[in-house]
């Protein structure tokens, strides 16, 4: 079974994307309406990132290719 779970490596790229951009975490997550455990979880790779919210962030933080669906993206 392939690996589900989110690399180190891109963990830690998308953790100093952030910091690049001067940005917290939990400042990411409150900017994109995610739940900030959520977003901690993922960036932690704690999260397998397949669905829901959990993928959301993944893909906004670019941690994994994908797309968020128009309907979800709607409603935030």
């Amino acid at each position: 079974m392939a690996e589900t779970y989110a690399t180190d490596q891109a963990c830690k790229e998308a953790r100093a994307r952030l910091e690049m951009q001067g940005m917290s975490v939990k400042d990411f997550a409150i900017q994109h309406q995610l739940n900030p455990s959520t977003v901690y979880a993922v960036i932690n790779g704690q999260k397998k990132c397949l669905r829901g919210e959990a993928h959301r962030a993944a893909v906004l933080l670019g941690i994994k290719q994908g797309a968020i669906p128009a309907q979800v993206a709607a409603e935030r």
